[in-house]
């Protein structure tokens, strides 16, 4: 697998010029640098996790507050009443590119309904 994490690392330590949307003690959020719709915000966990495939019960509260975050900036940037899409790309065939779970809020107009 590809070691392109970093960036996330620096993000969560603001060690880039990155505008973070929001951050607590446990995760991390910001506008995607390749949006794929209006709103494209990625959430990521401030500790390393790979891949969705090493999640385990220690990450429940971690998981949960990533989804929490999620709906809550979806609030903020008014694309909760038309809706918008939760998206975890997890390896090669599920098109993750970068190996540090995150989360994607897409949102700002019709989705398609094809997942791939």
């Amino acid at each position: 697998m590809k070691n392109n994490n970093d960036i996330f690392k620096k993000i969560i330590l603001h060690k880039t010029s990155t505008k973070i949307i929001y951050q607590d003690n446990l995760v991390t959020a910001f506008n995607d640098i390749y949006p794929k719709s209006p709103v494209h915000i990625l959430i990521i966990p401030n500790n390393f996790i790979e891949t969705f495939n090493d999640i385990n019960h220690t990450h429940e509260l971690i998981l949960g507050r990533m989804l929490l975050v999620a709906s809550k900036i979806a609030k903020q940037k008014s694309i909760d009443k038309d809706g918008y899409r939760i998206v975890i790309n997890c390896n090669k065939h599920g098109c993750q590119e970068i190996f540090y779970l995150h989360i994607h809020l897409l949102g700002g107009r019709q989705g398609s309904k094809e997942y791939y």
